[in-house]
């Protein structure tokens, strides 16, 4: 694995989010979060799943690698209370990571309020200790504007990360919009992270996003602290390179 495939791997959410995913699929996963001396960042798994990964993370001896978990997840509905339930309820079965998808339906209908507090109550819920990622879905949005609003009302209501894609769209991460979100980032607030999920197979789709992110908020920019890639099919990609 080269420098840059272990950047990549360091910086990896790898990511199961199968409605079939069974306890074995999830031990799996985690089987594949270590190559060599590195560690993916995050395991993102369904709610059921937490308990399961936190468990095989455990016995691969790598409790440093996060658990993220998905809330409001796919649709992205407007049920602020049943958003901040299924959150509560993930940090209960101990998830580190939350990410929620914003309201996108509603902020393409012009409402901005219910974005802001749905972000706004769920990372009250995640506290300082649960990191926040919020799912924009940047596909969905109609316009460059739209995906610059959704970045700023989520920053502005407590986003520790904005995140592209859920990946279950016909249009997910693509450099175009993350360009849109990074210089959001770069001019609200340069220590919120950025998450590109969906479409990232290879290590050159990778390095296009590293590129991007660097020439825009620097180098140090570049770790799993401001960074992620959320992929499955990366994986293999990756420990190919040379």
């Amino acid at each position: 694995m080269n420098k840059q495939a272990a950047l990549a791997f360091r910086c990896m959410d790898l990511t199961s989010l199968g409605n079939q995913d069974t306890p074995e699929d999830i031990e799996a996963l985690c089987a594949k979060a270590r190559y060599d001396a590195n560690h993916v960042a995050a395991i993102c798994v369904f709610p059921e799943h937490v308990t399961t990964a936190k468990r095989a993370l455990r016995e691969h001896q790598l409790t440093d690698v996060a658990v993220a978990t998905v809330t409001n997840f796919p649709q992205g509905g407007t049920d602020v209370e049943r958003a901040v339930e299924e959150t509560q309820r993930a940090i209960a079965a101990g998830a580190d990571e939350i990410d929620v998808v914003l309201p996108y339906h509603a902020l393409l209908a012009g409402d901005k309020v219910i974005c802001e507090r749905l972000v706004r109550q769920v990372k009250d819920a995640c506290g300082n200790d649960i990191l926040l990622k919020v799912i924009i879905e940047s596909g969905e949005l109609q316009t460059s504007a739209q995906i610059r609003l959704a970045s700023q009302l989520s920053i502005a209501n407590g986003a520790d990360f904005i995140k592209t894609s859920t990946g279950k769209v016909p249009v997910n991460a693509t450099l175009e919009a993350a360009e849109d979100m990074l210089s959001v980032i770069a001019q609200d607030n340069p220590s919120c992270g950025f998450k590109a999920a969906g479409g990232i197979r290879t290590l050159a789709d990778a390095c296009a996003y590293f590129d991007l992110a660097e020439r825009l908020l620097g180098a140090d920019y570049l770790s799993p602290n401001c960074f992620r890639l959320g992929a499955s099919s990366l994986l293999k990609d990756l420990i190919e390179s040379r």
